[in-house]
This record gives C-alpha cells, sequence and structure tokens, in this order.
C-alpha cells in the first residue's frame, strides 16, 4: 500500500534538504516544499525531486485573482507535481479557475484547498472578522471546495471524521499538526497522534519536524507507516 506520509521540508537551503532526504525511498514517503524551500532553492528543485522518483506536494496556498492563481497553477504543474494547494478563501470562482487550468494537463496534479490553518484557534479567528468555532469554517470552506470540484482539502486531523462522513471516501483529508505520542507540539494547537488519525479517515499525513529533526528519522518513518 503507498505510504500516507508527507514529510515537510521544512530547511532553508536545498543543501540541506538534499542531504536529509539522500537515503529516503520514495517507496516510503512523500515530500511538501513550502513557502521557504521554494523561495530558497527555486523551481528546478523541485524537479529535481520529481526526477528522483518522489511525489511532490507544492505548498504554496496560491491566493489570488482567479487569472492569477490559475496561471499559477499551470506553471506548478509542468514541474511534475503530485499535488498543489489554494485558499478555500480565495472564493469558488477561483478554485474553479485554478481546477480548469489543470485540466488542460494529461496528467494533472491532485489540487486541494486549505481551509483553516491549524496554528490557528477561534480567538485568531475572531481577530479577522470570523466569528466561528474553526470546525465550522472548516466544515463551510470544505463543501465549497467540494462545490468547486477540487480533490479535497488540508485541514486539522480533528475535523476529519466529520467532513468524512459530510463529503464521502473518495474526497481528499490532507492533515498537518500530526505529531507521535511525545513529541513536541511546536506551533500547531490542533494536533492528533497517526494512529488516531488514520482512524478518523486522513487520506495523507503531513509531518515535518519530529521527523526532520529526529536523531533516526528512517525509524520516526518506518512507525508513522505502520500506524497507517
Amino acid at each position: 500500500m503507498p505510504s500516507k506520509l508527507i514529510i515537510a521540508l521544512d530547511f532553508p537551503s536545498a543543501e540541506q534538504a538534499l542531504a536529509f532526504i539522500k537515503p529516503l525511498s520514495p517507496d516510503t514517503c512523500k515530500l511538501k516544499v513550502g513557502f521557504e524551500l521554494y523561495v530558497s532553492a527555486g523551481p528546478s528543485f523541485v524537479q529535481s525531486l520529481v526526477e528522483q522518483g518522489f511525489d511532490v506536494f507544492l505548498d504554496l496556498k496560491f491566493h489570488d485573482i482567479p487569472n492569477t492563481v490559475a496561471s499559477a497553477c499551470r506553471a506548478a504543474a509542468k514541474l511534475g507535481v503530485w499535488m498543489m494547494n489554494v485558499h478555500a478563501s480565495g472564493g469558488e470562482k477561483m478554485m474553479m479557475a485554478a481546477r480548469e487550468a489543470l485540466a488542460e494537463f494529461e496528467y494533472p496534479p491532485k489540487l486541494i484547498a486549505v481551509t483553516v490553518l491549524t496554528s490557528m484557534d477561534q480567538s485568531q479567528l475572531q481577530g479577522i472578522g470570523i466569528d466561528q468555532e474553526p470546525k465550522l469554517q472548516v466544515k463551510r470552506l470544505a463543501n465549497l471546495t467540494a462545490q468547486a470540484g477540487l480533490d479535497g482539502i488540508v485541514c486539522s486531523a480533528q475535523e476529519a471524521e466529520m467532513l468524512r462522513a459530510e463529503l464521502g471516501d473518495d474526497f481528499l483529508l490532507v492533515t498537518p499538526g500530526i505529531r507521535p505520542a511525545g513529541a513536541d507540539i511546536g506551533d500547531q494547537h490542533r494536533v492528533m497522534t497517526p494512529e488516531k488519525a488514520i482512524t478518523a479517515g486522513v487520506s495523507y499525513m503531513v509531518v515535518g519536524r519530529p521527523i526532520t529533526q529526529s536523531d533516526n528519522p528512517q525509524q520516526v518513518i518506518d512507525l508513522i507507516n505502520q500506524a497507517s
């Protein structure tokens, strides 16, 4: 069974990231490239990961007018990435434009949308004018994403069971904030262990520091894969 683990390459440079992934196998994990590494290393770095056989989740959270987001998604797809994302709060028209841009490709990447960042709690949502529990805001944006025809969403594992029941088995639930038992939660507020996440219906688990800062990354990877 393909691994449900996506390792977040939270490194400041291509050199550090490449040194980390050198002993890893594409059979045991997928890789996520976010803002810092993408800005530092560029598109060629992403292509190098693809050429090594890794499924790459390009986590740039596009959020702009529909035409701009469609163009960005089109450019990202040319890198050969497996999955990319946009912000659901950009609205249905923006998400549909992104989906239509990717439909031009013979093998389009998966397209998912960010709902509520896992670092945000209710007080932070209120601070930006959203007077609603994170769970309800996630549900609203998840339904909007499904309506726009995207493949799934980024969400907290704590919302996974509710969303799986709401949106069916084929809708992807990609969850950061996954922490093996005993790991430091860092700046994440809504976290869950891999075992509980899989039981809740998560499709893919994003794990960064518990693996990348571990003394034995392969051991942590194996433990997470065993849990799923």
